[in-house]
């Protein structure tokens, strides 16, 4: 069983919400029309799956997690939004629907986490028609930069690549996507970037608040220290510095994520 590095805390969640297709799936947003079948696999409350769903209806909508805690806010959200989207517990290693059922098979964010990120491509390809495409972004954690310098994020970093790396991830998925598809047969490929910035007053109190929570009280922060990676008072230090940075008003932020997408 793969270990998800984040969790499902509130501080987590808070950072998950702000996802929407237009920030987070872009470069998938001209491969979708209405009345196509979509499975959004891994995907936590829902934002990004029920914009898609608005651009595929009346095509069914399959959304799994490989958790149930993110599910009930996905419902209600999609219940309030007025899509028509079926949630449920699911594992990208071993989905369960048929072979060539989804002319879309998207995930954000996902492969990041599992132990055997070209196992899961494979599944997703297997479940997606012929003619169809199979869509994935992650981010590459050592693209991350950031303004003014601080020690005490430089340590952030360091400590979330041991942290995943130790439950079998991999935090620099973006550049390695590429490479997973072709090691699972995968060739019809269109591989892209995406980018995220931070730096409004309200973008650095979001993104650093939600840090700074996650530092302390989240999943990484337990699996830091049940690794014997972090201290305490040195998860402390690291809710300091996102506290810092998102209190400057020179803060700036900014990441570059791998997409790819995939002809089946």
């Amino acid at each position: 069983m793969d270990t998800y590095t984040h969790g499902h805390a509130d501080p987590v969640l808070q950072s998950h919400r702000w996802r929407t297709a237009e920030n987070s799936a872009a470069y998938l947003l001209p491969s979708l029309r209405p009345g196509l079948d979509l499975l959004d696999v891994g995907c936590g409350p829902g934002t990004i799956t029920v914009d898609l769903a608005e651009r595929v209806a009346p095509g069914r909508v399959l959304a799994v997690d490989l958790s149930p805690d993110p599910l009930d806010e996905a419902r209600a959200l999609a219940g309030r939004r007025g899509v028509r989207v079926e949630f449920a517990v699911g594992d990208v290693h071993a989905l369960d629907t048929a072979d060539d059922s989804f002319d879309v098979v998207h995930a954000h964010q996902v492969l990041q986490h599992l132990t055997d990120p070209v196992a899961a491509l494979r599944e997703m390809a297997r479940v997606c028609r012929p003619g169809g495409v199979v869509a994935v972004r992650d981010v590459d954690y050592a693209t991350f930069t950031w303004f003014p310098a601080d020690e005490g994020l430089d340590r952030w970093l360091d400590l979330y690549h041991r942290v995943a790396r130790h439950n079998g991830a991999e935090p620099d998925a973006g550049r390695r996507l590429l490479a997973w598809a072709h090691a699972a047969g995968l060739r019809d490929v269109t591989a892209t970037t995406g980018s995220w910035c931070y730096a409004s007053p309200a973008e650095r109190e979001w993104w650093g608040n939600s840090w700074a929570g996650r530092a302390t009280a989240s999943a990484f922060a337990e699996q830091a220290l049940a690794y014997g990676l972090a201290t305490p008072a040195e998860l402390e230090e690291v809710a300091a510095a996102w506290r810092r940075w998102a209190a400057s008003d020179d803060g700036w932020l900014g990441m570059v994520h791998g997409e790819l997408l995939i002809r089946v």
